[in-house]
């Protein structure tokens, strides 16, 4: 059942997720629909890049980890160089502890093992969106 003060309010937010996995991709966009923040999703680190150069509205990017074409390491340097104030939160199944140390080398801001929880993922969402404000 949807009670809508139980979630966050980010309607003024816009959230770039970069995910290979189409179930994780479903799985975020419920979590995050209740939000009302502007969802974008791109498939791979090379996509995830040239939505984050070219959005001036991004607020936030959730980042995968492992997917083809460019990894998320990769991808966080490059929109880092250009873009050094834009927080990017890796979500990722490889929790090691050389997996999360090569992560804040690349530049990332937050890190989120998955399976993610919910009430993690809005209270790391938070710390760079704002607020935890509610609507209703």
């Amino acid at each position: 059942m949807y009670v809508p003060e139980l979630f966050p309010d980010w309607s003024d937010k816009t959230i770039l997720i970069v995910e290979d996995e189409e179930i994780i991709r479903i799985f975020f966009d419920g979590a995050l629909k209740v939000t009302k923040a502007k969802l974008l999703f791109a498939e791979n680190g090379y996509e995830g890049i040239k939505i984050a150069l070219s959005n001036e509205s991004i607020d936030c990017i959730l980042m995968d980890i492992r997917m083809p074409i460019l990894d998320g390491y990769e991808a966080i340097k490059s929109i880092k160089a250009a873009k050094p104030g834009l927080p990017v939160i890796v979500q990722t199944a490889y929790a090691l502890s050389h997996d999360r140390k090569k992560a804040y080398e690349a530049g990332c801001d937050e890190y989120i093992s998955k399976p993610v929880r919910i009430e993690v993922l809005y209270s790391v969402l938070a710390k760079y969106l704002g607020n935890y404000t509610t609507g209703g």
